[in-house]
């Protein structure tokens, strides 16, 4: 047994320590100090953690794992340690069609219908660069599937999702008008990959890109059932402290499903600025910034997310499913990149690649010129705290869902919401604006009776109702509600109960979650994909049914929700 363990482990450590050593000849020891201390927390043999890869120029001039791949084995965390990557394997499905598009196989103008004849029509034209950029209007895949009631961790196969996407009957807004996270787009692209060459993604992927920049050990997981060696496995933290298996059944690739290491990535990372899979055009094409309809301009581009942080030019994009979390983030001019990769769920790449980020890319002059404006921001401290007491609470936009609250602690304002809490204070003309986006304006008011906050950012202007959580309502009140709901875009069915009082959603395959009647029309839940529902009434007031109006929320969404789900009462 334990010569079997050295035959196994011993080529493995020999490959750690020449990376190690390889990276301690270029960086400080006061570096490599401050990185280590940034993982501490996970680097024992008792908890999972991360591998993380720092590159410059042409090379990976640091790399190391920290914590468990393995848990039950005692297997550790190396540069080596197959990951999944969940979201960031999106670049590389957009980049495929790029390569693409730059061979004249395909245009990102051309209607998706060309490719996907099993789409239905929805009406509306959907191109190719509508999905790439987020702008198609398209539900959300994984919260559909959680609806119909396909858990995250049930087997998700690519056929499984075609056949809920193929069953849409509607778009949550018009192409191009909005910008909205959706995993479904980059399904769809991996099929227009399919459809083009004949080949999956997979397939397609590791020809085009993967042996060009020679990532031997990356891959589109297409098949749950495979055996990938030397690959981690997922956790997450219990209350009780412990830490648990989450499992990972997906089949399905595109939007996810990437399996790599930080010594395959280090050359994704180098490819954004010495292209050898594609050239530079298509690497501009890939990070083009994308726009709206209005011919505004977004921070997304074609499967990443593309601006600037400290004044530097930007590539990046982060991961989510189970367990996994990833980060990745490029800065082309100063040719340098941050990996992180983990498989345990509390565990934030995003903010340890900040963090990374920081030991190495100094501000711009033109950075540190903007910071020195930051004396000009909003103060904190409320001119007239007491008057503000009557608006805290909750709010909700009735349009799309969105809900944020109003909160104040030692005599602070802030607002909660869009998986943020922000601090709010007065500008010198005296409006209520977050402080670190003055940009963004809140206003308080009266209308019908009903207290609201009118919301006013870059992106629009917003109004949101104002509603107590635990109102109660009487029977004869609620009666009405109750009755069995049928999607036919789903093929399935939630019934309204009334019990003890009050209204409860509920489903063979999910706990029963309480309802909370904000106003005739809108119903919240504390089941998180379908959080708000809007009834739907006849011309005799009747209830017919109910829409979706729903955000599941999560680090990985960007803003994904879904809009205009329609169930109707069939009983």
């Amino acid at each position: 047994m334990k010569i079997g363990i050295i035959k196994v482990v011993g080529p493995l450590l020999v490959s750690i320590a020449s990376t190690l050593s390889a990276s301690a000849q270029i960086l400080p020891d006061s570096i490599i100090k401050s990185i280590d201390k940034l993982f501490k927390v996970w680097d024992n043999v008792n908890s999972p953690g991360c591998a993380i890869g720092i590159v410059r120029n042409d090379s990976l001039i640091y790399a190391k794992g920290y914590g468990m791949a393995n848990m039950e084995y005692g297997i550790p965390n190396t540069p080596e340690t197959i990951c999944y990557i969940a979201s960031v394997s999106k670049q590389f499905t957009a980049y495929s069609i790029v390569l693409l598009a730059r061979q004249y196989k395909l245009n990102l103008d051309d209607d998706i219908h060309k490719y996907l004849a099993w789409f239905p029509d929805l009406k509306e034209k959907i191109t190719i660069r509508n999905l790439l950029n987020n702008t198609s209007g398209i539900r959300e895949e994984l919260q559909l599937l959680g609806i119909s009631g396909t858990n995250i961790t049930d087997v998700i196969r690519r056929d499984h999702v075609i056949k809920v996407l193929g069953r849409q009957q509607s778009l949550d807004f018009k192409p191009g008008e909005q910008y909205r996270y959706s995993n479904s787009n980059f399904t769809l692209l991996a099929e227009i990959v399919r459809s083009v060459t004949g080949q999956s993604l997979r397939k397609f992927a590791d020809s085009a890109i993967f042996k060009p920049l020679g990532m031997t050990h990356t891959l589109f997981f297409d098949d749950h059932t495979e055996i990938v060696k030397n690959r981690s496995y997922s956790y997450a933290s219990s209350d009780s402290g412990r830490f648990e298996k989450t499992t990972l059944n997906h089949s399905n690739v595109g939007s996810v499903g990437l399996l790599t290491n930080i010594s395959d990535m280090s050359k994704w990372v180098i490819n954004f600025y010495h292209p050898t899979a594609g050239d530079q055009k298509d690497i501009e094409l890939l990070t083009r910034n994308a726009k709206l309809n209005t011919g505004q301009q977004l921070s997304y581009a074609a499967g990443i997310f593309s601006d600037t942080f400290k004044g530097w030019r930007q590539f990046s994009h982060s991961g989510s499913l189970n367990g996994f979390r990833a980060f990745i983030s490029v800065f082309p001019d100063a040719k340098m990149g941050f990996i992180v990769m983990s498989n345990l769920e509390t565990l934030s790449p995003n903010g340890k690649v900040r963090d990374l980020i920081d030991l190495f890319i100094k501000d711009t002059i033109q950075n540190q010129i903007a910071n020195k404006k930051e004396k000009a921001l909003p103060s904190a401290t409320l001119k007239n705290p007491s008057q503000m007491q009557k608006f805290l609470g909750n709010y909700i936009n009735l349009q799309d869902g969105e809900q944020l609250s109003i909160e104040m602690k030692h005599e602070k304002l802030y607002s909660r919401g869009y998986d943020e809490v922000m601090l709010l204070g007065n500008n010198q003309a005296g409006d209520l604006v977050l402080v670190d986006h003055p940009e963004v304006k809140f206003t308080f008011g009266a209308h019908l009776k009903d207290t609201t906050l009118v919301f006013t950012a870059p992106g629009g202007t917003f109004r949101f109702l104002k509603f107590t959580k635990n109102a109660l309502q009487p029977d004869e009140l609620l009666k009405p509600y109750t009755g069995t709901y049928y999607c036919p875009e789903l093929d399935c069915n939630y019934g309204i109960v009334l019990k003890g009082g009050n209204l409860f959603l509920t489903n063979h395959k999910y706990r029963d979650a309480k309802i909370t009647v904000i106003n005739p029309d809108h119903l919240l839940t504390d089941f998180g994909w379908m959080n708000h529902l809007l009834i739907k009434r006849d011309t005799k007031n009747q209830i017919t049914g109910f829409e979706v109006y729903s955000e599941p929320g999560g680090s990985d969404n960007y803003n994904n929700k879904i809009m205009h789900l329609r169930f109707n009462k069939i009983e």
